[in-house]
């Protein structure tokens, strides 16, 4: 299980779990359409585009969500609200500064509630990359932030940044240069230490913080050329209604479970039990740089038979979640189907829809996640597998063996 240190204030947090979003400035650019609502709820592809950072949060196995509110902040607050009664798995908080701070000032006021190390991004951009990369790329010698970075940008309106390997050697805000450059992309991953030297009162990261690590050797980016967009303007916002649901709705890649991602050992519920398929974690890794949804879906018999309950099933996704982020990687939704039709145990005997070979489980996920259907496919080592691919509409692969990072590879090609 990945550690989970203590925060300032005294709350658990695993490291991989804490997002901080900024989402405390006055949007001046955008005019009018800022004067009732604050910039990251205006409506993007017919929804609050602050639903779009906290979905991408969400799905990457961030639990914490603390929001950085200033202007408008009480909208900000019942915006809160409603999220946390449709993911109630999520634990939001929302930390309305005193007054304009800038962005280094609100991160600072927030510090005691913040984890050691923490996932933090812009409430008005939209980065669609792999967050976990991020934080798990190595790096060599210390190292106090992160940033993910687009290239081939406009510097003069995003800044940009020079990069020797993975260390940040020069931090500009703002470049008036007419020549594409490599700019900062608004996701950060930080330690909390970072910070301490912000002085109370107004600071800005991009201009205070960011420069002077840059400086001592302690700001290391990545590139990312995946899609990017900054609704700050009217015209990329105009843009961002179309595009951001286009690029938000993905591809998946199904997995079954035991003989795919795990050795089949029959009826593994238990971690000591778990062994991973040659490149399983690669494969799984490989997906969630790809933009592509991840799912495993996996009949559960051994519920039905008694070996062993549900709360064990549950128990052993979150630890293969859990080892997963520690190499960038994420599943971002496990079904199962625990009846059987000669079940040992008499709640659970039925034939079930969801059992493969029938495609409920694969058409739950279709109804409830964003899925391009023509795009997407399933690995499994069994025909029922293939045939509930089938019923579904999407192609079925057979996994015969030997490295799932080189069969995945191979699909994921366009």
């Amino acid at each position: 299980m990945g550690e989970r240190p203590e925060t300032a204030d005294g709350n658990a947090a695993d490291r991989w779990r804490q997002c901080v979003i900024l989402v405390g400035g006055r949007g001046t650019r955008l005019g009018a359409l800022t004067e009732a609502v604050p910039k990251p709820l205006l409506p993007v592809g017919g929804k609050p585009f602050l639903e779009y950072l906290v979905f991408e949060a969400r799905r990457h196995g961030f639990t914490h969500i603390i929001l950085l509110a200033g202007y408008r902040g009480e909208a900000l607050t019942a915006a809160a609200e409603n999220l946390a009664r449709r993911y109630p798995e999520l634990k939001i908080d929302v930390v309305i500064e005193p007054e304009p701070l800038g962005t280094g000032g609100a991160v600072r006021f927030a510090r005691d509630k913040l984890a050691p190390e923490f996932l933090l991004m812009n409430g008005d951009s939209l980065f669609d990359i792999n967050l976990l990369d991020l934080a798990t790329r190595p790096v060599a010698g210390p190292w106090s932030a992160r940033i993910a970075l687009k290239p081939g940008q406009d510097p003069a309106r995003y800044g940009a940044v020079d990069v020797s390997g993975d260390r940040i050697t020069l931090f500009r805000e703002k470049h008036p240069s007419s020549d594409p450059a490599t700019i900062n992309g608004g996701v950060y991953w930080i330690k909390r230490e970072a910070i301490d030297d912000i002085p109370a009162g107004t600071a800005s990261i991009e201009r205070d913080v960011f420069p002077r690590l840059a400086a001592a050797g302690a700001l290391r980016g990545f590139a990312y050329d995946r899609f990017m967009l900054d609704i700050g303007l009217p015209e990329s916002l105009a843009t961002g209604n179309d595009l951001i649901p286009q690029r938000t709705t993905r591809a998946a890649v199904f997995f079954d479970r035991d003989g795919v991602l795990n050795v089949d050992r029959g009826y593994v519920h238990k971690s000591d039990q778990f062994e991973w398929i040659d490149g399983a974690v690669s494969a799984i890794k490989a997906v969630n740089d790809a933009g592509r949804f991840a799912f495993v879906v996996t009949n559960q018999a051994g519920v039905a038979y008694g070996y062993y309950d549900e709360r064990q099933v549950h128990a052993l996704h979150e630890w293969i979640n859990d080892q997963l982020r520690h190499s960038g990687a994420h599943i971002d939704a496990f079904m199962y189907c625990p009846h059987h039709p000669e079940a040992t145990r008499p709640a659970y005997r039925m034939a079930c829809a969801c059992r493969k070979p029938n495609p409920g489980m694969l058409t739950t996920l279709m109804s409830d996640w964003p899925i391009l259907r023509d795009r997407s496919f399933l690995i499994g080592d069994r025909d029922t597998d293939l045939k509930a691919a089938a019923a579904a509409s999407i192609s079925g692969h057979l996994f015969a063996g030997g490295s799932l990072q080189s069969v995945v590879e191979r699909l994921l090609v366009p």
